[in-house]
């Protein structure tokens, strides 16, 4: 068995955990799964702090996965 670069080189991973901020301004945050090629997250959910359906926009890159 021989090692090869090839066999050496790590492949980029499919999809990145990414850190959801609450735009309300709570500080609320939470975790989620998105492609790694795909734009940025911005979703509407639920912050228990202010109790209503608010926006979160994606923060920052966790990990990948």
């Amino acid at each position: 068995m021989f090692l090869t670069v090839a066999n050496l080189a790590k492949s980029k991973s499919k999809y990145i955990l990414v850190r959801m901020l609450s735009e309300a301004g709570t500080g609320f945050a939470f975790n989620m799964k998105r492609g790694r090629l795909e734009e940025k997250l911005v979703t509407l959910k639920y912050d228990p702090i202010v109790k209503q359906r608010v926006l979160f926009k994606e923060l920052k890159k966790v990990r990948s996965l």
